[in-house]
């Protein structure tokens, strides 16, 4: 019964359904989660208003912690809100609760889209095949170990089409919510495109989403790489990685329990 009602609700015709306008031209809701990250906020959204078409999108943040600062680096730029819980799943699926677009946008506090990326996310979909998907992903320093990281990490999601969050992922917002949203596990931007990939295509935008390094390098980045490469083994082979979110996150590492 729920396959039938999930193939029912991604056949084209229901979003052919839409006006025409919606379809050529859907409103993008941008969702940042930051959690203790007032400064990085403050980069991002400045970033952001120098985006193409940017007065049609709606921004929202969904934030923990520092509040007086995060409320000064929003400085009326965003809608904000302040969930109960403070995982970064919690967050994001609290900032998409109170959206009102058609399509997601899920962003880091700390990465910087290309110009034109809502123009790029909004061609994308008016392929009614394609229900999300992600950007190219690139380090904003220039270390050469980060850039090699990079590349191997392209490779990989050009053949899985499972993305991370620092690349970006947007998703039709009916999409979203048929899914349930993140859910609140280790790797959950993993775990949400695996699941997406399941319902309909995906698609990779050719253009670099840049994001910061400073976690690799708080680390160390083949210490970093090593762990990551090492946690998705384990959830190919669909063992326990919950138990590693804290050492992620104790290290200076994204995860449910550290900073957007």
């Amino acid at each position: 019964m729920m396959a039938s009602r999930r193939a029912i609700l991604l056949r084209p015709q229901r979003i052919n359904c839409l006006p025409d306008a919606i379809r050529m031209n859907p409103s993008v809701s941008i969702i940042i989660p930051a959690r203790n990250d007032a400064n990085a906020l403050r980069m991002t959204l400045d970033h952001l208003q120098r985006l193409r078409a940017i007065e049609t999108a709606e921004i929202i943040v969904a934030a923990s912690g520092q509040r007086e600062e995060t409320e000064a680096a929003i400085a009326g730029r965003a809608r904000i809100v302040w969930p109960d819980q403070s995982t970064r799943p919690a967050l994001m699926n609290s900032g998409a609760s109170i959206a009102s677009g058609n399509i997601l946008f899920f962003l880091h506090a700390d990465s910087f889209p290309p110009a034109d990326a809502l123009i790029e996310i909004q061609r994308a979909l008016r392929d009614d095949s394609i229900a999300g998907g992600a950007f190219e992903h690139r380090f904003q320093e220039s270390l050469w170990s980060l850039r090699f990281i990079s590349w191997i990490n392209r490779r990989r999601y050009c053949l899985t089409r499972n993305y991370y969050g620092d690349q970006g992922i947007f998703v039709r917002a009916e999409i979203f919510r048929l899914l349930g949203g993140y859910r609140d596990l280790f790797m959950e931007d993993l775990d949400f495109t695996q699941r997406l990939k399941k319902l309909a295509r995906t698609k990779v935008i050719p253009r670099p989403l840049i994001t910061s390094g400073r976690r690799f390098l708080a680390w160390g980045p083949w210490r970093a790489f090593s762990f990551i490469l090492w946690v998705l083994l384990l959830h190919s082979l669909r063992l326990d990685t919950q138990r590693y979110a804290g050492h992620w996150a104790a290290c200076g590492g994204r995860g449910v329990k550290d900073s957007a």
